[in-house]
């Protein structure tokens, strides 16, 4: 598959380029900054997904767009521009779309109440919570882009890459020891996968271990 990857030298995006690459996809790399270290087998671009024109652009003969973008803390806001400038870029036949999301929808299972409403919710959080409540609602929202979201489980960190995760659609995955976590390794295989699968197109999902 020729995959388009925003986000490409974050956390997430890096992992899902080198793992798209080592499954042999065609993989083009986009920053807004740095081109990052990659595989000679990936092509490195630089863009902005806020840019619909240029989403427009780089996403010519790709297959499937993931976008793994990220603000920094204080810029929670560049989130649901660089949201926009997705899905006005992919409209009306352009190629699929996986945005990387936010967990602060998920439902807590047993509580009938999401993420971010848990009275233990940090509120340190709060401001990318939020941020990427306004990126779900104006995903599910569009009816022109074949769009899939992805939320990862309450912890996402750098760890083994075991190859197993378990799916979930909009309730938290939780481990029998009451955790809900993934590596960013293994999170990048679910993304991967989806890519290659399909199985959610029009919807979300989740991971957990």
């Amino acid at each position: 598959m020729r995959i388009l990857v925003f986000g490409a030298t974050g956390a997430v995006g890096s992992r899902v380029t080198h793992e798209a690459a080592d499954r042999g996809h065609q993989v083009t790399a986009v920053s807004r900054t740095t081109p990052g270290t990659f595989p000679s087998t990936v092509h490195t671009r630089r863009g902005d997904a806020s840019d619909a024109a240029a989403v427009a652009e780089l996403a010519q003969g790709h297959d499937v767009v993931i976008s793994a973008t990220r603000p920094r803390a204080g810029h929670e806001a560049e989130l649901a521009h660089a949201t926009k400038g997705l899905l006005d870029g992919l409209r009306s036949g352009g190629p699929r779309l996986i945005v990387v999301g936010g967990a602060a929808s998920l439902t807590v299972p047993g509580t009938g109440r999401t993420l971010v409403e848990q009275p233990d919710f940090p509120a340190a959080y709060r401001p990318i919570a939020d941020a990427c409540l306004e990126q779900f609602d104006l995903v599910r929202a569009s009816t022109d882009v074949d769009w899939t979201y992805v939320s990862p489980p309450d912890l996402l960190e750098p760890g083994a890459r075991t190859g197993n995760y378990r799916l979930g659609t909009d309730e938290l995955v939780v481990a029998a020891d009451g955790t809900s976590s993934i590596s960013l390794e293994d999170f990048a295989i679910s993304l991967v996968d989806e890519a290659e699968r399909a199985q959610h197109r029009g919807r979300r999902f989740t991971v957990g271990y």
